[in-house]
Order: structure tokens, then C-alpha cells, then sequence
């Protein structure tokens, strides 16, 4: 079934904790991985993304790391799926419709575009102060 990248996961979850420091904090990546639990080599490669993207700020120095750039309210999760794997597609035809070999006949891509739309829309109306808000209740 669908599943998300790891670069989107790293991503999210540097957002989130990020977000749940207080206001103006700086976090090192060897801090944040060793919290979260991630590789700090996968998670330093997530934070130059979502600073690339404007989501992060890097602080320089020896009190150095990151915090985030925008408050968390305007923090989409569509926002970390962009700045770390680039434009949502669920298949191939949406990014290289030209490589499908069955595109002329497939009777599900109208279906599959609009089914990529509706999660789209999903993830640019969340928030991370929302996932912050209602963590409780996704953790079923």
C-alpha cells in the first residue's frame, strides 16, 4: 500500500520536535537524532532540506544548530513533504507521462490523480501545531 519516504519521515519528525521546543531554541542534529532515535547522518540531510526550503534556520557557532523559521501554525505538513521529496505523485504518469507504457489505456489514472489531490489537500490543511494538538488521538 502507500507509504511515505524515510527523507519525509525524518523530515516531519525534526519539524514536530523542533516545534514542540520553546520558542527561539537551538537544537543540534546529534541532539535531535539521539531523541528521536534517527540516524544523525539521514537526519542532518533532512535539516539542509528543510532549511533549503525556508521551514528551519541553522544557527552558526558553538551554540549552534537549528530552530524553525515559522511558527508551527504556519507549518503545513504539505509544506515537509515539498522541501523533502518534492511534489506529491503517487505513480509514475503524474511526474513522466511519457514512461507509462499503458497510459493510453489505463482506465484508474483519473481515479489514482484524484485520489493524489484529496492526500495533497489533507497534508496542506495540517498544521504542525495541529499535530501537535492532536497527537493523542492519531496514536490510536
Amino acid at each position: 500500500m502507500l507509504k511515505v519516504s524515510r527523507k519525509f519521515e525524518y523530515g516531519l519528525h525534526a519539524i514536530v520536535y523542533l516545534a514542540r521546543k520553546e520558542a527561539g531554541s537551538v537544537v543540534t542534529v546529534k541532539e535531535m537524532a539521539a531523541e528521536i532515535g534517527f540516524s544523525q547522518e539521514f537526519m542532518a540531510k533532512a535539516m539542509q532540506n528543510l532549511k533549503r526550503a525556508g521551514l528551519a534556520v541553522s544557527v552558526q557557532g558553538v551554540k549552534g544548530g537549528y530552530m524553525l523559521a515559522k511558527s508551527p501554525e504556519e507549518i503545513t505538513v504539505s509544506d515537509v513533504g515539498r522541501a523533502t521529496e518534492g511534489n506529491p505523485h503517487l505513480m509514475r504518469c503524474s511526474v513522466e507521462s511519457g514512461k507509462c507504457e499503458i497510459v493510453s489505456k489505463c482506465t484508474h489514472r483519473g481515479y489514482m490523480f484524484m485520489l493524489e489531490k484529496k492526500i495533497d489537500l489533507l497534508m496542506a490543511s495540517t498544521t504542525v501545531s495541529t499535530l501537535l494538538l492532536s497527537q493523542k488521538s492519531y496514536d490510536g
